[in-house]
């Protein structure tokens, strides 16, 4: 004999409800976490019921039939819900206030999809996101734009050095600080002169470039860059030694990675520093890419799914995380913090999606 599933109650999420009589021909439900009553004569109660797991599909670590087990629906009618809910993605919002420290940072997937994110700083939320197939110069424009129209004021902008994003930057707002993430700097040194280095100016280089993201003031940034033009003054002639093909004339640089890094360095070094003379401007991008790290482990456990519902999970997920600092902060009993969160995190949905706020809304579809 199959277990009978129980109402879920829509104030805290929990399942442990029992019978409470009658009313006006309606069945009515006791939740015994909570406390309240509740009749079941309302339709959107079992979409709002089910957008509890939804949540957690997209921000936890779990899968479908993992969700099953726990919420007592079946596999197919989760699948099912959930597949109908995600192109129904809230518009995205751009909030309003006064001027904001970006941090912009693009990532690739494996089918070929590029997200590039718009991410403040000083509150760890993301302000726009595009979908698309790469960082071009006219999308990143168009969405400094965007932002710059809502009465935004951009202080500062933190990036990896793409040529595209800088080029951008410059062009719409000139008068922003320009900061390179000194994390991407040290980490594609280390890349093209390896870990181990053969060679006594890679040595030293490299050692040089263990003490950059350790430098705080003007007075360090001073001495480190005085301490990279004497490395490269007595390593000139090493770096710059050309091999030259006899046959056909054609030369190349012998050390061509020692080359490149350091020609990385000297392109770098005019926005390499701008964070110990502005303090409000971040030195690296190093929370987007955490952001970054906790979407693609999300979506390497719901692998499989097809490119347009790759895309509508990446809008939902941006979406219920843009909202971090209203939901985490929620004062709750520890004992019941998840079914709180999941509770504002299902309320926060239903208000944007029964309402029209009066602010800028952008919707990406691409």
């Amino acid at each position: 004999m199959s277990k009978k599933r129980k109402k879920r109650c829509p104030h805290c999420g929990f399942i442990e409800t029992i019978k409470w009589g009658t009313r006006s021909g309606c069945t009515r439900y006791y939740c015994k976490n909570c406390g309240s009553y509740f009749t079941d004569r309302r339709i959107w109660i079992s979409d709002k019921n089910k957008f509890i797991w939804f949540v957690r599909w997209i921000r936890g670590k779990q899968r479908i039939c993992d969700l099953a087990r726990e919420s007592s629906y079946s596999e197919r009618t989760l699948k099912r819900y959930f597949y109908r809910l995600l192109p129904q993605c809230p518009l995205w919002q751009i909030q309003r206030r006064e001027k904001v420290n970006l941090l912009i940072d693009g990532t690739y997937f494996s089918n070929k999809i590029c997200l590039v994110v718009y991410r403040d700083h000083n509150i760890k939320m993301t302000i726009l996101y595009r979908i698309a197939k790469s960082e071009t110069l006219r999308d990143l424009k168009a969405d400094l734009k965007a932002i710059r129209e809502v009465g935004i004021q951009i202080e500062s902008v933190t990036c990896d050095g793409a040529p595209n994003i800088i080029k951008a930057v410059r062009e719409v707002c000139p008068e922003a600080i320009l900061q390179r993430c000194t994390v991407h700097v040290a980490r594609e040194i280390e890349t093209w002169i390896t870990r181990k280095p053969q060679t006594a100016a890679a040595q030293e280089l490299l050692d040089l470039v263990h003490l950059l993201n350790g430098v705080r003031t003007q007075e360090e940034a001073q001495l480190w860059i005085r301490a990279f033009i004497d490395w490269y003054g007595h390593h000139e002639p090493f770096i710059n030694e050309k091999t030259i093909d006899e046959v056909s004339g054609k030369w190349w640089f012998t050390h061509k990675m020692l080359h490149r890094s350091v020609s990385h360095i000297m392109r770098a070094i005019p926005d390499l520093f701008s964070y110990t003379r502005y303090p409000n401007v971040p030195k690296s991008s190093n929370s987007i890419e955490s952001f970054f790290g906790h979407l693609k482990d999300n979506l390497r456990i719901h692998r499989g799914l097809s490119e347009q519902h790759f895309k509508d999970f990446v809008k939902w997920y941006l979406f219920l995380n843009s909202n971090d600092g209203i939901i985490k902060k929620s004062k709750c009993p520890e004992s019941h913090n998840s079914s709180h969160l999941i509770q504002n995190t299902t309320n926060l949905f239903w208000h944007h999606y029964l309402t029209s706020p009066p602010m800028l809304s952008i919707r990406r579809c691409y």
